[in-house]
């Protein structure tokens, strides 16, 4: 959520960032509003403070009079009292309101983009950030979907059967590789300093609406209506929410996790050649990395996010390329979004497998979550994450891409995970 004194202090230039999403002028007429709702806020708690100042001056003056004796005048500054308090209730009636509008109104606004945002409004306008430069593979062999079938690692009409579709069943080996794959992406990451947490698969509307999931993504999550909870769309919502409402030392900072959880979403909409098999399904495996960390630090720490990303997929041994997202593509709640795809060889498709973001301060400012510096001033602090990585569409580029007449060859970083070679 974006700050109010931010937004008067840079109204053009958050106005050009909102036109970078796409928003037209009538659009961005909202952040006018906001000013003037806040204004009204202002001016509200303005006059209940000068009432609760007379109501003070008052007490003082009925008990400096109750103690000289003054009965009579007393009493009839207490009745002063209550038409001053009656005054204030107004006042304060007026004010939870405009605080209501203005956080109804704020919620209403996505996070401004970076200034290296590219412009565009599709992911036709994404920004090739780094390309891959050797030559891309060519198989003459099966897609994933047929692979899958062929060595049944992958059962997507039983998924069909059980549940429905987007739902598929590993099985055999495919199950071994699904938590080879965890396991070595959970100790990458502790290994590069991340705290591994174990959250719950589920979250209130408090902990969705912190981390920007609500009301934004609000048709992509799935709602447990007679318990009122979602499940989890990512698990960047329940680990970022660990530190809701804190102020942590600035001695604390960076705050490095790292979590596994399955995944659940809808994706509404979606159709064709690009959710067939694991290309788009709606539940799917995904190691997150956050990190909560100073504001100077931050577009640091986001490189060595994309490092540490990189890695895993130069370590799995496959073809990929980042991505700057323009603005028309960029999350809701992101500030700058490095997206990393890989080539799935049979399909001769690119697919996403990982964000990488920087929020800044728009979590934060709903999370409330602040660092004291070495002054005890406070302030909101930021957060990253990224997928470190997203498993369904890493196996189909492992199955793709490594497949050979006589089987699929395991890349050799994951062979002390899964126990076996090959896939055949």
């Amino acid at each position: 959520m974006l700050q109010v004194k931010n937004i008067r202090e840079n109204i053009d230039l958050m106005k050009k960032g909102l036109a970078k999403r796409g928003w037209d002028t009538s659009k961005t007429e909202v952040l006018d509003q906001i000013i003037s709702i806040d204004d009204t806020r202002k001016k509200m708690q303005t006059l209940s403070d000068a009432e609760l100042a007379k109501i003070n001056t008052l007490s003082t003056q009925i008990g400096d009079l109750f103690k000289s004796g003054n009965r009579d005048e007393a009493e009839n500054l207490k009745q002063g009292i209550a038409d001053i308090k009656a005054t204030n209730e107004t006042y304060l009636s007026q004010l939870k309101e405009a605080e209501a509008q203005l956080e109804a109104m704020l919620l209403t606004v996505p996070n401004i983009p970076h200034l290296s945002v590219p412009s565009g409004n599709t992911d036709a306008d994404n920004e090739v950030y780094k390309d891959w430069d050797k030559t891309l593979p060519v198989v003459d062999g099966k897609p994933h979907w047929d692979l899958g079938t062929q060595y049944n690692i992958l059962d997507f009409e039983l998924g069909n059967k059980i549940t429905g579709a987007g739902f598929p069943v590993f099985r055999g080996k495919g199950s071994r590789l699904q938590r080879a794959l965890i396991n070595f992406f959970l100790d990458e990451s502790t290994r590069a300093g991340y705290e591994e947490i174990v959250p719950p698969l589920l979250v209130n509307e408090s902990t969705a609406r912190a981390t920007g999931q609500l009301p934004d993504k609000d048709g992509q999550m799935y709602y447990c209506e007679r318990d009122d909870l979602y499940l989890l769309p990512t698990a960047e919502v329940p680990i970022t929410n660990i530190y809701r409402g804190d102020i942590v030392d600035e001695a604390d900072l960076p705050l490095k996790m790292t979590g596994y959880t399955p995944c659940f979403r809808r994706e509404a909409g979606s159709y064709g050649s690009d959710v067939k098999g694991l290309n788009r399904v709606h539940q799917f495996d995904k190691i997150e990395i956050i990190q909560v960390t100073k504001p100077e630090h931050s577009y640091q720490t986001l490189e060595e996010m994309l490092n540490h990303v990189e890695q895993l997929l130069i370590k799995l041994e496959l073809p990929y390329r980042i991505l700057r997202l323009c603005g028309g593509d960029l999350g809701y709640t992101s500030a700058l979004t490095f997206d990393f795809e890989v080539y799935a060889a049979a399909q001769q498709k690119w697919l996403e497998v990982s964000s990488v973001s920087n929020f800044e301060t728009f979590q934060s400012n709903r999370l409330k979550l602040r660092y004291k510096d070495n002054s005890g001033k406070k302030q909101l602090a930021h957060t990253l994450n990224g997928s470190a990585l997203a498993l369904a569409r890493i196996i189909v580029a492992l199955l793709e891409n490594h497949q050979t007449p006589e089987g699929i060859i395991i890349p050799a970083a994951l062979r002390p995970y899964t126990g076996f070679d090959m896939i055949n």
